[in-house]
């Protein structure tokens, strides 16, 4: 039923893409809905979909999380050859292991914990292996050569075919990939971050516990090693092109108004949305932007903007007011 959508050149694998957010599936976003959006990624020429074990436990009346995975796994299961159409990315790190008692009872990044994370996230998504798993953010309760090793093994196993670190600090990041070398382990070859076209005012904390911001030396760090650079919080849930949904009051500074000027110039010059200007604008730069949706009509938005061509000129215009 499935198969790779190869028709269009530009969308290969290797080059920056649009990653389906699963996070809602299950909690606010129920299967029906979950399978069409799903469905409709994969028509479009979809193929990373990105999840967490953790997924959605403050949404979810259990308190824990895998709702997300049973979700995607179920889907899998109803659509014959979707497991050779997409490739899958889930996290471990954040799942509480006691219901509704987060963060004390988060499973951490213990060699035991990354395991039993992991075998319980197959289980969900009923298959033998995934494509990507993620350090969901840093446990600095467990010695990171102990981490490394954990994630290293299962690269061995075939358990995944590749690791990443979210949330992680540079540094981490690359000690945590010196310590691989050491250990003759897979190293962490990808980073997740929230990042998008408007940013906070500097200095400010962020509402949302556990974001941590891309930075500079994130790209520094990707750049120099060829790291894969994944962003979320790609769209600010909607705050771009929903009055509903106003942008957090950490954005409201001039550096905003002056660059939602400037998107709103770039949109109307080339005929699309500002959503699709934003997630070109990331592509353009080499990150692939995950994207959370709700509505079929919002992923085919996002992969339309694969076809959004910036250039040099319209990036040196957002360069200039940030």
């Amino acid at each position: 039923m499935f198969g790779m959508n190869t028709t269009d050149p530009q969308i290969v694998l290797g080059t920056p893409q649009i990653v389906l957010g699963t996070m809602d599936f299950g909690t606010r976003v129920d299967a029906d809905r979950a399978f069409a959006l799903l469905d409709t990624f994969v028509a479009g020429g979809g193929v990373w979909l990105d999840t967490a074990n953790c997924y959605s436990f403050w949404a979810d009346p259990s308190g824990v999380g895998g709702a997300s995975e049973r979700v995607i796994g179920a889907w899998l299961r109803a659509r014959p050859g979707a497991r050779d159409a997409v490739r899958i990315a889930t996290k471990v790190r954040q799942n509480p292991l006691v219901a509704h008692s987060w963060p004390q009872s988060a499973e951490g990044l213990s060699a035991r914990a990354v395991h039993a994370g992991v075998e319980e996230s197959l289980g969900r998504l009923g298959v033998d292996h995934v494509d990507m798993l993620w350090a969901h953010a840093e446990d600095r309760g467990v010695p990171l050569d102990e981490t490394v090793g954990a994630f290293g093994e299962l690269v061995a196993k075939g358990v995944t075919a590749r690791v990443g670190a979210a949330n992680h600090a540079a540094w981490r990041v690359e000690r945590a990939r010196s310590l691989a070398r050491e250990q003759g382990v897979e190293p962490w070859t990808a980073l997740q971050l929230r990042h998008s076209l408007v940013q906070p005012r500097p200095l400010t904390p962020l509402a949302e516990a556990g974001h941590r911001m891309l930075a500079a030396e994130d790209l520094d760090l990707a750049r120099s090693e060829g790291l894969t650079v994944w962003s979320y919080s790609s769209l600010m849930w909607g705050s771009y092109v929903r009055a509903d949904k106003p942008l957090p009051k950490t954005y409201d500074h001039p550096g905003t108004t002056r660059v939602l000027a400037v998107l709103d110039d770039v949109a109307r010059e080339l005929s699309v949305t500002r959503n699709q200007v934003v997630l070109a604008w990331l592509m353009r730069q080499g990150i692939d932007p995950i994207v959370g949706t709700s509505q079929v009509g919002q992923i085919e938005e996002a992969l339309d903007a694969r076809r959004v061509r910036l250039t040099d000129e319209h990036l040196a215009r957002f360069s200039e007011v940030r």
